[in-house]
């Protein structure tokens, strides 16, 4: 049998300071209660349970499936599911060169999903097209669908693609119910051609 060996000097850690809880929405409480408003409750519980789509076409999936792995672990931010179904999920995360031939199918992958439904554009490819100035590359996937967060970088570190995440709960906390009824978002939609 092989002994086990332990850390001789082990180092107490403080998790004290280094726990981050998160903040109750404005309101009032009470003994027993506690009222607020539906819409900062719904933004809430959205901005911790995001269901990420990942299409991935490149070096940035591989970032991706850095920041997904468990030094990172995007799942402690409330994505624990990464879902392969557009129809289950609410965030797609776009990561990689998107040649003008996908650019379709990106966009279906779009439509399928149901609302609410973000967009994040993972790197300079997605975001730009970056160094592939060329005829078949789409030069930014904002020109096929509407984007709510740019992630810079070639390829961006799994640091990057976290900070965009939580730039995306943002978004997402802070978004209203009536939003996606307003008159801007319906003439932002047809912009793209989608009703």
């Amino acid at each position: 049998m092989r002994p086990v060996r332990f850390n001789i000097n082990p180092i107490q850690a403080n998790t004290k300071d280094s726990l981050a809880m998160v903040e109750a929405p404005e309101g009032y409480s009470g003994e027993g209660f506690f009222a607020t408003k539906l819409s900062d409750v719904v933004g809430l519980a959205r901005k911790n349970s995001l269901w990420p789509l990942p299409f991935a076409t490149s070096c940035c999936g591989i970032e991706f499936m850095a920041t997904m792995a468990s030094h990172y672990d995007l799942a402690r931010f409330g994505s624990e599911r990464v879902g392969f179904s557009p129809r289950q999920c609410d965030l797609l995360m776009v990561m990689g060169t998107i040649a003008k031939k996908m650019a379709p199918v990106l966009r279906q992958v779009y439509l399928q999903m149901a609302e609410p439904r973000w967009v994040i554009a993972v790197g300079a490819c997605a975001s730009s097209g970056g160094i592939f100035d060329t005829y078949s590359v789409l030069q930014g996937i904002d020109q096929v669908i509407p984007v709510d967060v740019y992630v810079p970088g070639c390829p961006p570190r799994p640091e990057a693609i976290l900070d965009g995440f939580m730039k995306v709960q943002d978004l997402v906390g802070q978004e209203s119910l009536r939003r996606r009824n307003s008159e801007q978002y319906t003439a932002l939609l047809e912009t793209y051609g989608i009703q």
